[in-house]
């Protein structure tokens, strides 16, 4: 409903802006009840009695009437047809079912239990899982720690997902192998919303050409749809040319340095409905247009605006992420300032519908960083990310089952305290 009325905001807004006329509808219209509605209506929603009040009452009373004799005399329109034994009657001999008549509850095949599942007959297969993923499978699936782990998050009140890099498998011709073996963990535990299958796509060096980045986005979706039908896909970038506003020098840049994170390449892949969740990445906006002028507030308002304008959420929830509350200790000022600017201003930006936010990673020299004080000690940003509440539902992390702070179980629970959804990483 809410994307349904910022539809039609958009609709009034975008005639305005072109001069279009929208008629006006008289107050004096005897068919009008804009006066049912609140007072800050736009003036391009109005409303329209099909039937008013009086109307109604006396429709109801021709239906009603002599005990509903209308009604009856309305009944249904005799049916059409068709006797198969008349000459040059068609009639088709491949349907499903013995072509005789049964009464409700009889078994479905001779040997089937009541109101059950038919018995086999002969030993053969009963059942095929359309996903072609195997009991076995999936018990695999839920012995490792991705599946132990999301055992545990559907326990507590996060939505989980799973998270995994599929870029590398593709490039290895292995996109089938990996992508099944994913999508066991996704279809093992029931209650996982989803499977994001790559990250850092087209800023990494995986991927060479445009033509073959869009190959593996289109496979990989492709791939993952049949094996998980009703669960949503989701992946993570960055486009830095977002950020430099209407700067035609930034843009030239940051053009030349990213040509595979053309924004409308990353549009396509929203359109066609190969993403239903797309992840930004924030780390890139604190040092990537000095050289322009352009400081971090300014570099994420150029970058949510765009995102905006694009709509970009007509065709996929949009999502920020950012790892900066867990780089360190930070000051009472710094953690306020990083949530103000890393959470609360992409979604009052209304841009971002979620913002992910790295809560433990391991630099380059093995040192763990962490938003948390380590064995989940407390420390002043984890105690500020606990009053959070408000926004909760809107608030995500990363967690990876085979590097647990303490424990799956433990690490889980502290988590739920301040996120709505998880994403749990899968080698």
């Amino acid at each position: 409903m809410r994307r349904r009325l910022r539809q039609v905001f958009i609709i009034g807004l975008t005639l305005s802006l072109l001069g279009i006329g929208v008629p006006a509808w008289s107050e004096d219209d005897d068919r009008s009840c804009n006066d049912l509605m609140a007072a800050d209506t736009p003036a391009y929603v109005v409303c329209t009695w099909l039937a008013k009040p009086d109307e109604a009452a006396d429709i109801a009373r021709f239906w009603l009437n002599d005990d509903g004799q209308n009604m009856i005399d309305a009944g249904p329109m005799n049916p059409i047809t068709i006797d198969c034994q008349e000459p040059g009657a068609q009639c088709p001999t491949d349907g499903e079912g013995d072509g005789e008549m049964h009464d409700v509850g009889d078994p479905d095949v001779p040997g089937a239990e009541d109101g059950g599942t038919p018995e086999c007959q002969n030993g053969e297969q009963c059942y095929v899982d359309p996903t072609g993923i195997s009991a076995a499978e999936k018990s695999a699936a839920k012995a490792t720690p991705a599946g132990q782990a999301a055992q545990a998050a559907v326990q507590t009140t996060m939505r989980v997902w799973i998270d995994t890099e599929l870029a590398d498998d593709y490039k290895a011709g292995k996109l089938a192998e990996a992508a099944k073996k994913i999508a066991a963990l996704a279809v093992a535990q029931p209650g996982v919303v989803g499977v994001r299958f790559t990250s850092q796509l087209g800023y990494n060096q995986t991927f060479s050409t445009a033509e073959e980045l869009d190959t593996f986005v289109s496979e990989a979706a492709t791939t993952l749809r049949t094996l998980l039908p009703g669960k949503k896909l989701a992946a993570h970038t960055v486009v830095p040319l977002l950020g430099c506003g209407a700067n035609d020098a930034c843009k030239t840049a940051m053009t030349e340095k990213y040509p595979l994170l053309d924004p409308e390449r990353i549009g396509a892949w929203l359109s066609k409905g190969y993403i239903d969740q797309l992840a930004l990445d924030d780390g890139h906006l604190a040092s990537q247009y000095a050289e322009w002028q352009i400081d971090a507030n300014e570099a994420q308002r150029n970058q949510w605006i765009q995102v905006r304008a694009r709509a970009w959420d007509a065709y996929a929830q949009i999502a920020a992420e950012d790892a900066t509350l867990a780089g360190g200790q930070l000051k009472d000022e710094q953690i306020d300032q990083v949530i103000s600017e890393r959470v609360a201003t992409p979604l009052q930006n209304d841009a971002a519908e979620t913002v992910t936010l790295w809560t433990r990673w391991q630099d380059d020299k093995g040192q763990i960083k962490r938003a948390y004080g380590e064995q989940w000690a407390d420390n002043a940003t984890w105690e500020r990310l606990k009053k959070l509440g408000s926004v909760k539902p809107r608030l995500a992390t990363l967690y990876d089952p085979a590097n647990p702070e303490v424990d799956q179980a433990t690490d889980l629970k502290h988590l739920s305290e301040v996120f709505g959804q998880v994403y749990l990483h899968a080698a």
